[in-house]
């Protein structure tokens, strides 16, 4: 799993690629954590995920609650078809805010 986070016009914009599992999850959410606790609008790029597991589905609903204690706001774009499987299985689909877009990611921050 590799991660980048930057600030662009107030949102910050969290892109993850590669694999988020069991092994991955943890690095994940050390890395969210000190983003999560400097902004307000969240956008996270999800184009270059090709798997993820339960543990990855449990580090986004973390993130989404850190964002969330913050008065802050969280939306997920660009789900592989078999990435968007696994969020609609679990159900993560009608928890957390998905769009097919960074545009449409955007739009949906109030």
């Amino acid at each position: 799993m590799e991660m980048t986070t930057g600030v662009e016009s107030g949102v910050c914009f969290v892109r993850v690629s590669g694999r988020l599992d069991a092994l991955t999850a943890p690095d994940f959410d050390r890395q969210f954590a000190p983003a999560a606790a400097g902004g307000k609008a969240f956008v996270i790029d999800l184009t270059g995920l090709e798997y993820i597991s339960s543990a990855g589905l449990r580090s986004m609903l973390v993130a989404a609650k850190l964002v969330k204690a913050g008065s802050g706001s969280l939306c997920l774009f660009g789900l592989a078809p078999a990435v968007k499987e696994v969020f609609r299985i679990s159900g993560f689909h009608t928890i957390l805010t998905l769009r097919e877009t960074e545009a449409e990611a955007l739009r949906a921050l109030p």
